[in-house]
């Protein structure tokens, strides 16, 4: 489910960890492609804070052919979206400079179905327990028909805590939508 590497060889694709056996996420599975440690820090550091918004299509393109037998069955993509004032900072949303190309590249469409309804602090920033507080309540689904029966593909960047993406994927559900799948270019490793 969380997508966290276990130690552990074989498991059944419908395993769960203690940790998401406990508390399980909004989400019905985390996917990641990488482990987010060197080269891919240096490219999602670009992509957000270089201005290379560019790197969203070659990430779309890594995911959608490193994942193409998991990326099946889904009726549309939703980038996790930035406050609009942190957007306008940046000049765009990394998610959705991923999500667009990813979403053109796998015949679906590209739902700009969420809404921050506060800015939060950048989770980059916070500890485990603050991110995972950060968020609550802080995504809103304005249309909810526009997820209503439908099997969202969520896209991000990095997967930390997985906070912002269990936040994203409760609002999604309780909109309507019956499935939500969050789908990162990089998964944080453990702290050993």
């Amino acid at each position: 489910m969380c997508g966290r590497p276990l130690a552990a060889w074989a498991l059944p694709d419908d395993y769960r960890c203690g940790a998401c056996r406990e508390r399980p996420p909004a989400f019905d599975r985390l996917l990641a492609l990488w482990s987010y440690q060197p080269p891919l820090d240096a490219v999602v550091r670009g992509l957000k804070f270089g201005r290379l918004d560019y790197l969203g299509d070659h990430l779309a393109v890594a995911l959608a052919e490193g994942m193409e037998d998991r990326l099946i069955g889904f009726s549309g993509i939703v980038p996790v979206p930035l406050h609009w004032r942190r957007r306008l900072a940046r000049g765009y949303n990394q998610a959705e400079r991923i999500a667009r190309p990813l979403a053109a590249r796998l015949s679906l469409p590209c739902i700009a179905a969420l809404s921050r309804r506060r800015a939060t602090p950048p989770q980059s920033l916070q500890g485990r327990s603050a991110r995972l507080t950060n968020l609550r309540k802080a995504f809103h689904v304005p249309r909810p028909e526009r997820v209503r029966g439908l099997r969202i593909l969520l896209v991000d960047d990095v997967a930390t805590t997985g906070a912002t993406l269990d936040a994203a994927a409760l609002a999604l559900t309780r909109a309507g939508a019956v499935a939500v799948t969050a789908l990162v270019a990089g998964r944080t490793p453990l702290a050993p």
